[in-house]
């Protein structure tokens, strides 16, 4: 598997995850779409996509980063940034 992602494929992944990990309605799936308040996540459901994430990059996601994470959005943005 390549180590670079699309944006477009970031964005695939991510809501493929949404949807079948966390049984996500795909239509509350939007860039401003808030974690917390928007797609009801708490903490440990943070930590279970930044796990996926790290499979699915290959890559290790600092907690730091993670921390600052708000949005669908935001999520992109930090894999984009992490696989450059």
């Amino acid at each position: 598997m390549s180590s670079t992602f699309t944006r477009e494929e970031i964005e695939k992944e991510l809501k493929s995850i949404l949807v079948e990990d966390f049984e996500i309605n795909e239509s509350k799936i939007t860039p401003d779409a808030n974690l917390f308040e928007d797609l009801e996540f708490d903490s440990i459901d943070a930590v279970d996509l930044a796990v996926r994430l790290q499979d699915y990059t290959q890559k290790k996601i600092s907690p730091d980063n993670f921390k600052q994470i708000r949005t669908v959005k935001d999520v992109v943005d930090a894999i984009e940034e992490l696989v450059k």
